[in-house]
């Protein structure tokens, strides 16, 4: 789980040396970080950039790039292998149409599909990111999540998206949290994993950024706001706070780790939004498709259709 892991493993026994263990070692780890945070606080900063930076990012470069970062996503009830192959087709098709564009970071759908995918698509650096671990609800048994894990990458699967059992947060059980990212996290391997928060069902800010900060000492190789399946998904403040507890966490570990802003993202200005508080609070170094991915499937023509300057319905 990293240098964090670690050195709270080593302060623990050292205290059970002694006799005087009295926390347990998610509570030391997240004492190594600023949890006293306020909604009000982070409504104020949000307000601020959106205020003073985003308009210098409101450009055909910016909007290029975003498009580049775009995981093009289906994850419906009535998916079909002919919907999923529909979907691949129009990326191997786009790479050919507008050549001097960037072309989606990845495709995401349900594990299902991942052999279908991994068959049909053509276009090199395109990632096949899947859903897995019971998502959207995360609510079953670890074993199953670890097999449903396993089968993806098995058949294709280059990134991961799990869920963070929510309801086990929300308890307080965080000993439950984190064994549950860890084990998941170890039957990636070497394939990133995402760990969606599910941001809007979290009461404030304060837990927003308690859960990054386990996720992240649990072996998250990236936070992702939401599954998109709840009433509340990403918004700009949960987007500051992921940033906020992404950047305190490399500067104490040296670890990068990449975000995912998904769900609700409907216009062109809320992507470029969410690109300017990446670039505001961490910096030009996790500008990139690599660091910076957007779960969704409605801003691809949104984006595409400013680039070229008419209305397109390519995706």
């Amino acid at each position: 789980m990293g240098i964090i892991k670690d050195t709270v493993s080593k302060d623990i026994q050292a205290q059970k040396t002694n006799g005087i263990v009295e926390k347990s070692e998610y509570d030391q780890a997240l004492e190594q970080y600023n949890l006293d945070i306020t909604d009000e606080e982070v409504k104020a900063a949000v307000t601020k950039i959106i205020a003073e930076k985003v308009s210098e990012n409101d450009n055909l470069e910016v909007k290029k790039f975003l498009l580049g970062s775009v995981e093009l996503t289906t994850l419906s009830t009535a998916d079909t292998e002919e919907k999923v192959l529909a979907m691949v087709e129009k990326v191997n098709k786009f790479d050919s149409e507008y050549p001097d564009l960037p072309h989606v970071a990845a495709v995401c759908a349900y594990p299902c599909f991942t052999k279908l995918i991994a068959d049909s698509l053509e276009v090199d650096g395109v990632d096949i990111t899947n859903v897995t671990g019971n998502f959207p609800s995360s609510q079953a048994l670890l074993e199953v999540k670890t097999i449903e894990t396993a089968l993806a990458i098995k058949d294709g699967a280059t990134q991961i998206d799990i869920v963070m059992p929510v309801g086990k947060f929300l308890s307080g059980d965080y000993e439950g949290v984190c064994d549950t990212i860890s084990e998941l996290k170890q039957t990636c391997g070497d394939v990133p994993m995402k760990v969606i928060l599910e941001t809007g069902d979290l009461r404030n800010a304060r837990d927003i950024k308690t859960a990054s900060i386990l996720a992240m000492y649990a072996g998250a190789d990236y936070l992702k706001t939401s599954t998109g399946k709840e009433k509340i998904s990403a918004t700009p403040e949960s987007v500051y706070v992921l940033c906020q507890a992404i950047k305190e966490y490399h500067k104490k570990t040296g670890i990068q780790i990449g975000l995912k802003p998904a769900g609700g993202i409907n216009t062109v200005m809320d992507a470029v939004i969410y690109y300017t508080i990446v670039k505001e609070v961490l910096g030009e170094k996790w500008l990139t498709n690599y660091w910076f991915r957007m779960g969704t499937s409605r801003l691809t023509n949104l984006l595409l259709s400013e680039i070229i300057g008419s209305e397109t319905k390519f995706f």
